[in-house]
């Protein structure tokens, strides 16, 4: 019996032993899988020519086209003003803004319409006298008379003292009239310095109007930007007949953005000494007629400006994704779907796109997405074709 006890412990053991080696013996080896890399998974596009319009932008002020002092020709002192004549008040043409007392001027008329009535009398006694100056001369049969005895001069002296009368009721005329200052278009008043009851003399600034048939802004356009629209440029034969390109203006008022449109009319007859840039000229027609859409074009406002281009149809356009290394270079695959690093000109470049001139060929495949540390001729995945920008 206690051999049995003793047995039972070394059996129980040498199994274990025997069923361990047994495991260990049958586990397969494992052997390490190789490490392989993939090449990284890119999105392409294929470079396409496209119609594209290129637009200008520029800002500038609103102004008026015609703009002047309000300056009285007579002195005297002021009457009477327009109901409209303050800052801001609207006139139309030829209404009376400011009115000069015109007593003086009257009596000037007076006295001067008396003097070509005196002037007109002595003319005419002078012919009475010449003709009898000439009967006598010829009843007496002594020759032939001298000028002065047939009183020619006289004659050209009451002539000329009836022209000089004349002339002077004429100015006394004209003086009366300029009495009454008049608007000379339809314009509106930007400050004025006069009042009723003052005196004012000849030449004095009574005030500051402009016109308000239409406004215009004086956009700078750089160089480099002149080749995408076609300005009205001058030259001395008449030719390149302006072709007045769109143009809208555009400003943020009230929470609302507003919007006017006009043309181009002209460009000024420099460049900026300083900057080097051209100015041209928009004009909007009417700019203070209602519209439910849009506020007045007020003079003064500060406003963007979208000029219409050219339309190109060379030109391929693509993400700004596509830009790599400050913007100045792409990564175009080719069929071995390696890529290669190609400078680039950028035309154009807005919010979303650029609009390349050269270095990318019609149908090359342009990697659209970001591309951590490319190398030339690197090997990468092509995931599809992207849609165009």
């Amino acid at each position: 019996m206690r051999a049995l006890k003793l047995a039972v412990p070394v059996l129980i053991l040498t199994a274990g032993v025997l069923g361990a080696w047994a495991i260990i013996a049958a586990n397969p080896k494992v052997e390490p899988a190789p490490i392989t890399h993939q090449p990284p998974l890119v999105s392409v596009l294929s470079a396409t020519p496209e119609a594209v319009r290129l637009r200008v932008y520029s800002q500038g002020v609103v102004a008026p086209r015609t703009e002047i002092d309000l300056v009285p020709e007579v002195s005297g002192k002021v009457i009477n003003v327009h109901p409209a004549f303050a800052a801001g008040g609207f006139f139309k043409s030829e209404e009376v803004l400011v009115q000069i007392d015109p007593r003086d001027y009257d009596f000037a008329v007076t006295r001067t319409a008396a003097q070509v009535a005196e002037a007109r009398k002595e003319l005419l006694r002078e012919e009475a006298e010449a003709e009898q100056a000439s009967r006598e001369w010829k009843a007496l049969g002594g020759g032939k008379p001298s000028d002065f005895v047939l009183r020619k001069p006289h004659l050209a002296e009451r002539r000329a003292k009836l022209a000089a009368a004349q002339a002077d009721l004429a100015e006394a005329r004209l003086n009366r009239t300029r009495c009454e200052l008049r608007a000379p278009f339809d314009g509106r008043v930007r400050t004025k310095h006069v009042d009723v009851g003052q005196y004012v003399t000849a030449g004095a600034r009574l005030a500051r109007i402009y016109a308000t048939d239409i406004a215009e802004v004086r956009l700078p356009i750089a160089t480099d930007q002149l080749d995408f629209v076609d300005l009205p440029l001058s030259y001395r034969d008449g030719k390149n007949k302006p072709l007045a390109p769109e143009v809208i203006l555009s400003a943020h008022i009230g929470g609302r953005t507003h919007q006017w449109l006009g043309s181009i009319v002209r460009t000024e007859g420099a460049f900026d000494e300083k900057t080097g840039t051209l100015y041209a000229v928009a004009q909007v027609r009417d700019p203070y007629a209602y519209r439910e859409d849009a506020l007045p074009l007020a003079v003064g406002l500060f406003v963007n400006a979208e000029i219409e281009g050219r339309e190109r149809s060379d030109l391929i356009s693509l993400p700004q994704t596509a830009l790599v290394r400050g913007a100045h270079q792409v990564l175009v695959v080719d069929r071995e779907s390696q890529v290669h690093i190609r400078p680039i000109r950028v035309l154009r470049s807005d919010r979303d796109k650029v609009f390349l001139s050269n270095g990318v060929e019609v149908g090359e495949h342009v990697i659209a997405s970001a591309l951590d540390t490319p190398v030339e001729g690197m090997k990468v995945r092509i995931e599809a074709l992207g849609s165009r920008p």
